[in-house]
């Protein structure tokens, strides 16, 4: 091709480029439609099929992260959704994964920190409207987890009636609005409570160590011969290690002592007192990296996933210094985003990672 030929080219290829961005709302009109009934028809969990699959719905703590929202963990069995806490953004995230909401069957709460239920109401109103529901959502948890229901079903009881006004029965039933608390009295150490037994899938609450934060309790799933482990907050505890020995999948919290402490030392140099007390006081109701895989190690699990992240993971090489020592420990670990997902088949030893991130 000449050169002038290779000018014409160009000149052509730009103009049909500024043409088309002239008309990308009438082009976005003739594209949508058909995306969006792509989107509406799709079944996400369904595509899963049958096994026990756990998914981040959210992997951090509860200071921003751009990869991590708030605690949320999403347990799928067939097509039922189990979640265990419901942290900022959660909710959100299992839409964009395009899970249906409305398939939630129950939601687990590990303790009431404000970044573990902060997003619970939201949750409960969209799974309510999204699946018709004529029952309230059961909320499991330790004793005190009716004051949190209670709280939250108060505080969303008159968009409960304007929901109904508008949508009437056919989409919110009054019925379904809102929370039903499910409580328990935590376990003593070395024992484990059964909360939820139901076609096939086996939920049992075990005790772990976040004092001063009482109760704090971590839950065992488990579902046609597969198993996955769920910490919650916690320092490293034997009896995570107990409940742990042998299962698939363990979803441990951690938090690195050292950014943290380079957290610690920056706001007492800026004359940040709050922020100082903060990262003085949370290194010792919490599990470091390494703790986490020794227990991964000890109790033989097939793979270790990482979630709650603490500190957030926001500038290049923080990732590395958070796992600093982890892989001479244990080297079947994930460090988890949202939207990582992993999928155990039904009575297979198979631990698949089917997601990386959203």
């Amino acid at each position: 091709m000449t050169m002038k030929k290779r000018y014409i080219a160009a000149i052509f290829l730009i103009a049909l480029g500024l043409i088309a961005y002239s008309q990308r709302g009438v082009i976005a009109l003739q594209i949508l439609p058909r995306a969006i009934e792509s989107a509406m028809s799709t079944n996400a969990l369904r595509d899963l099929g049958d096994g026990l699959h756990i998914t981040l719905c959210g992997a951090g703590g509860p200071l921003p992260d751009p990869r991590r929202s708030g605690a949320c963990v999403a347990v799928i069995a067939g097509e039922k959704m189990f979640i265990v806490d419901a942290g900022t953004n959660g909710l959100r995230n299992l839409n964009r994964l395009r899970y249906n909401t409305g398939n939630i069957a129950a939601v687990f709460l590990t303790h009431f920190h404000s970044d573990h239920i902060d997003g619970l109401g939201e949750l409960a109103t969209i799974r309510w409207v999204g699946g018709n529901h004529k029952e309230p959502l059961p909320v499991y948890g330790p004793d005190g987890v009716t004051d949190i229901v209670n709280g939250f079903n108060k505080s969303y009881s008159q968009d409960s009636v304007y929901r109904n006004d508008h949508h009437s029965d056919r989409v919110a039933p009054l019925s379904g609005h809102g929370m039903v608390a499910l409580s328990f009295a935590v376990p003593p150490a070395g024992t484990s409570t059964i909360v939820y037994e139901q076609e096939g899938m086996k939920v049992e609450m075990i005790s772990v160590g976040h004092f001063p934060v009482v109760p704090a309790v971590g839950y065992l799933f488990s579902y046609q011969g597969r198993t996955a482990l769920i910490s919650g907050d916690t320092v490293k505890s034997a009896n995570i290690e107990k409940f742990a020995k042998g299962i698939d999948l363990l979803v441990h919290e951690a938090l690195s002592p050292t950014l943290v402490g380079i957290m610690n030392k920056a706001a007492q140099k800026t004359g940040n007192e709050s922020m100082a007390k903060i990262t003085h006081d949370i290194l010792d109701y919490h599990a470091s990296p390494v703790e986490a895989a020794e227990t991964a190690r000890a109790a033989e699990v097939g793979h270790l996933l990482y979630y709650h992240i603490v500190p957030p993971l926001i500038v290049p090489g923080m990732e590395a210094v958070w796992l600093e020592g982890v892989d001479d420990v244990f080297k079947d670990f994930t460090l988890g985003v949202d939207g990582t997902t992993f999928s155990l088949p039904p009575n297979s030893k198979e631990i698949l990672k089917v997601r990386s991130e959203i």
